[in-house]
C-alpha cells in the first residue's frame, strides 16, 4: 500500500482525529465520494473528501510533490461549490517526505482573474506532540519535527500498548510501520512495533495482497520473456535474420543479437 494511500485509510477510518488536527475541532465527518462532485476525479487514490453539515474537508497526502497539485485543489473547490454552494470547503495538502523542492511551499492556484488559496502542511515541520495525543494521528509522529525519530517510534509503540487490542489498534500499528518506513530502517521498525499484532490489520493484509499480485505479475512477465527467447532461439537456428526475429517475438534487437552470440 503506498504511503499516501495509507494516509487516506487513516483519514477515512479516524475522521474525528483528522478533523481535530486540521480543523481544530472534533467535527463529525462522513465520507464524500468524488463522484458526488459530478465530474470524474482527477486522481482518486490519494484524494480524501469528508463532509459535515456545514463544511467539506478536502485533503491530499503526498509522498512527493507534483506540479499538478495547485490546479487539482482549485478544481475540487469549484466542484464542491457547484454541488454544495452553502458549504465551506477547507483544502489541505500534506507532504510526507522531507524535501527542498519549491513545490511544497506552493499554496495557491493563480491564473488571470482566478486565485484559490489552500493550506500546505509539511509534516517534518510539525511538532511531534501534535500527533501523540490522538490514536488516529500516531502513525504520523515519526514524520514530524524531531531529531530522534527512533525515540518517537518507541513512544508511538508505547502509546499503542495502552489502547484496546482491536482492529483499530492493529491498523494504527500497521500504519505507523508503513509511514515510519519513510525515515527509518525496516529492521528497527519491526523491533519496535509488534509484527504479530499488525498482521491481522487491514493495512498489512492489503500490503501482502499487493505484494503477491506484483509477484504473480512479475512471474507472468518472466514466463512470457522466457517463452519469447525460446522461440527466438528456434528461429535463429533456422537462419532467420535477427531483425526479423525481433519483429516476430517482440524482443529487443539487442537481446536477439545476444542470444545469437551465446549460441
Amino acid at each position: 500500500m503506498p504511503y499516501d494511500n495509507t494516509c487516506k485509510f487513516l483519514a477515512e477510518t479516524f475522521p474525528a482525529d483528522i478533523a481535530t488536527w486540521l480543523l481544530g475541532k472534533p467535527v463529525a465527518l462522513t465520507k464524500l465520494e468524488p463522484s458526488e462532485l459530478s465530474l470524474e476525479p482527477i486522481r482518486a487514490d490519494s484524494l480524501i473528501l469528508l463532509q459535515s453539515e456545514k463544511e467539506i474537508l478536502h485533503c491530499e497526502f503526498q509522498t512527493n510533490p507534483v506540479i499538478e497539485i495547485p490546479f487539482r485543489m482549485a478544481d475540487y473547490k469549484l466542484r464542491g461549490y457547484r454541488c454544495y454552494p452553502d458549504k465551506e470547503m477547507r483544502s489541505f495538502v500534506i507532504y510526507l517526505r522531507k524535501t527542498n523542492s519549491p513545490l511544497v511551499y506552493q499554496d495557491s492556484f493563480c491564473i488571470s482573474g482566478l486565485r484559490y488559496d489552500y493550506q500546505v502542511i509539511r509534516l517534518w515541520e510539525q511538532p511531534t506532540e501534535l500527533f501523540l495525543e490522538l490514536p488516529g494521528l500516531l502513525p504520523f509522529a515519526s514524520l514530524s519535527k524531531t531529531d530522534n525519530q527512533e525515540q518517537v517510534l518507541r513512544e508511538v509503540a508505547r502509546r499503542t500498548q495502552t489502547l484496546p487490542l482491536n482492529s483499530s489498534t492493529r491498523n494504527i500499528i500497521a500504519a505507523s510501520a508503513v509511514l515510519a518506513g519513510l525515515v527509518l530502517k525496516k529492521d528497527f521498525i519491526w523491533q519496535v512495533l509488534r509484527q504479530d499484532i499488525m498482521r491481522e490489520s487491514v493495512i498489512y493484509q492489503q500490503i501482502e495482497a499487493e505484494a503477491e499480485a506484483r509477484g504473480l505479475a512479475l512471474g507472468e512477465t518472466r514466463g512470457k520473456e522466457e517463452k519469447a527467447q525460446e522461440i527466438a532461439l528456434s528461429l535463429l537456428k533456422t537462419g532467420m535474420k535477427p531483425q526479423q526475429v525481433a519483429q516476430v517475438t517482440g524482443l529487443p534487437l539487442e537481446r536477439v543479437l545476444q542470444l545469437q552470440g551465446d549460441n
